[in-house]
């Protein structure tokens, strides 16, 4: 009876088991950078808004802070976005006849709010708490990046578990004064309680169960 199969045959197969396990190997860890990046995540990406924006003027030129307009971030789950009477509060007078706030004086005229496009944006699955974390001594910029220095605003953080998971494994790398979590650039100094004194003081826990973020 004929050989079926040339003598080379097991070195082929063999080879091609090796090729194999390096396609897959190759295959998922490029799967693994695409989910990690930001065309996935979108970081950095511009989203069009009604107007446009710039926390770079209003928080660093003008030196308005976090509350003025996130009103509610002490107090609830949501930071909160400003009514339009907030932004008339000033533009009844400054700038007042721009065609780019135009949008704002007819939300205004109207009562119609401005229908902006959310740029943090978690899955439903997850419940984040803007209050506790404050409460806790974590800053805006922790999160949301120095927004003092966006011209237009974007994500600044993948907000994947694994970097949730990164603050709720070590908050002493995050942690600051309740006095400073509205400070852009804050940098700890001689005069302020260590790391290991504000977890203790603000009791804070290293939450890393399921349950913590998916209710």
């Amino acid at each position: 009876m004929p050989q079926l199969f040339p003598k080379n045959a097991n070195h082929i197969a063999r080879g091609s088991l090796v090729v194999l396990v390096v396609l897959l190997a190759v295959g998922g860890l490029a799967f693994d950078r695409l989910q990690r990046s930001p065309y996935v995540t979108r970081q950095t990406e511009v989203f069009k808004q009604p107007v446009p924006f710039s926390h770079d003027h209003h928080v660093a030129a003008m030196g308005i802070e976090c509350r003025y307009c996130h009103t509610t971030a002490e107090q609830s789950s949501f930071a909160g976005i400003p009514p339009t009477a907030t932004c008339m509060n000033c533009h009844k007078e400054v700038w007042n006849d721009s065609p780019t706030l135009e949008p704002v004086r007819a939300s205004f005229a109207t009562g119609k709010p401005l229908q902006w496009t959310r740029i943090n944006d978690l899955p439903d699955f997850v419940y984040f708490n803007h209050s506790i974390h404050l409460a806790k001594g974590i800053g805006c910029e922790s999160c949301h990046g120095r927004v003092d220095k966006m011209p237009l605003m974007f994500q600044h953080a993948t907000l994947q578990m694994e970097w949730c998971l990164e603050c709720h494994r070590n908050p002493e790398k995050f942690v600051r004064p309740r006095e400073e979590v509205y400070t852009m650039g804050w940098e700890p100094s001689e005069d302020d309680p260590s790391p290991a004194e504000l977890i203790e003081e603000y009791d804070i826990e290293s939450l890393t169960s399921c349950s913590t973020c998916h209710r």
